[in-house]
């Protein structure tokens, strides 16, 4: 990747302090606080498809009380990008029978808010369903779509034989000029998403143009969700959206010789995304009123490479973030420095108290009931050689064993959360069990 960093995504986030001032006041005993919160996968973990899991909808019982009201803070982390956070949310209450926010669900997509740089430029945008529409909601102000620019440019699209124009327009049209491309989630006809953002990448953003030379590098291109597989009812898994990445890749470097450049890569297994849930999780609490910071999180999964692998990359990046913390705090001890004397170089204007996370592990939990094959070994040996392992994670990314080694593996959702109250000593009446 290039260009924009998880700090400076960060940066761009409200402060946290103005979401709790409109927080009431009277919050419950710290006693009663857990200090846990859970981030849930969708496919594979709570559905098959359009198909519920039987253990989901005895799971979420569970940890609502008997008003509905969640006992602890839950986000459902999902890959997908095809719909808007309500609409996710909607079908996500009528699945498993409890309440469900539009403010606990985070797509593929939802990082992309903080990506204010882009907002008002023009973004073609690649995906299915109300693509538009999540645009605009994300902050974008002027997203086209890649029918509309084979609508204004149909000599572009010639694949389909069926879909050729009979009479070619005598002048192009005239479309703006596109200064990024956002992929959103897998497209319908490939073929035409392929041609056109490859000649959107070749032509500096003007596919009316002949291609130009790729010496300099290509508009941004930010992509979300890179799942290379995904499990739905069929008992294989089906394509995602990594695979069709993996097309453009291979075709882009074909044509020029050159690697595609992505600015931003969102969705799990990126650290980005863990931040925003993060993030996500400690709004929760201040609205649960909450005075107890949340120092555990839980992230239930059925994909060695997005999930598990997401979880344990975040949580090594909190632990090499409480040391760091812990180094500078001796340190500044040891030379009588308080923290009011960091330079603003040493602190950046992220660093504050949204962006710097409350908690300080997160713990990867493998179900069954998914894309996970219990019978597949896990690479455990750091000796391993990377090339005897095919690894399904994306091109930027690279196999660490242990980074796909799960903290635990039960059979089903159900099973995690049991596993999570007995190592929390959380009784699902609200109060905490003394260990």
């Amino acid at each position: 990747m290039r260009g924009f960093s998880v700090s400076q995504a960060i940066r761009s986030l409200r402060t946290f302090k103005d979401f709790r001032a409109g927080v009431c006041q009277g919050d419950p005993p710290a006693s009663h606080q857990p200090s846990f919160g859970l981030l849930f996968d969708i496919d594979g973990v709570l559905v098959r498809g359009k198909t519920p899991i039987p253990a989901a909808k005895k799971a979420f019982q569970k940890l609502v009380d008997n008003k509905g009201q969640f006992l602890v803070p839950v986000v459902f982390v999902t890959n997908a990008g095809n719909c808007l956070r309500q609409t996710k949310a909607d079908q996500l209450s009528n699945l498993l029978g409890v309440p469900i926010s539009q403010e606990q669900v985070m797509m593929s997509h939802s990082p992309l808010r903080i990506f204010k740089q882009y907002h008002h430029k023009c973004v073609l945008v690649s995906g299915q369903g109300p693509i538009l529409d999540i645009a605009k909601y994300l902050g974008f102000s002027n997203p086209i779509t890649v029918d509309s620019v084979r609508e204004s440019l149909p000599f572009l699209d010639m694949v389909d034989h069926s879909r050729r124009p009979k009479i070619l327009p005598s002048t192009a049209a005239n479309i703006p000029k596109i200064d990024a491309v956002i992929l959103f989630g897998e497209p319908i006809r490939w073929e035409s998403n392929l041609q056109i953002i490859i000649d959107v990448l070749l032509t500096g953003g003007s596919p009316a143009n002949s291609h130009q030379s790729a010496s300099t590098p290509h508009i941004p291109l930010l992509a979300c969700n890179m799942d290379l597989m995904w499990m739905s009812e069929a008992r294989s898994p089906r394509f995602g959206h990594g695979i069709f990445m993996l097309c453009l890749e291979n075709i882009y470097k074909k044509i020029t010789g050159k690697e595609l450049k992505y600015e931003a890569l969102m969705g799990k297994p990126s650290e980005i995304t863990y931040h925003y849930a993060e993030y996500l999780i400690r709004l929760q609490a201040a609205s649960m009123r909450w005075s107890k910071p949340v120092q555990t999180l839980y992230a239930i999964g059925d994909n060695l490479m997005t999930d598990i692998y997401g979880a344990n990359l975040y949580n090594r990046h909190l632990q090499e973030s409480n040391s760091r913390k812990t180094s500078e705090t001796l340190v500044q001890a040891a030379s009588g420095a308080g923290l009011a004397t960091v330079s603003q170089e040493e602190d950046p204007a992220w660093e504050n108290e949204l962006s710097f996370p409350s908690a300080t592990r997160c713990h990867s939990v493998l179900v069954c009931t998914g894309i996970y094959n219990p019978h597949t070994k896990v690479p455990t040996n750091t000796s391993q050689s990377v090339t005897e392992t095919v690894f399904h994670g994306h091109r930027d990314f690279r196999l660490e064993p242990e980074l796909v080694e799960p903290g635990h593996i039960v059979d089903d959702v159900d099973a995690a959360v049991d596993l999570i109250f007995k190592l929390e000593t959380f009784l699902p009446n609200g109060g905490n069990q003394t260990a």
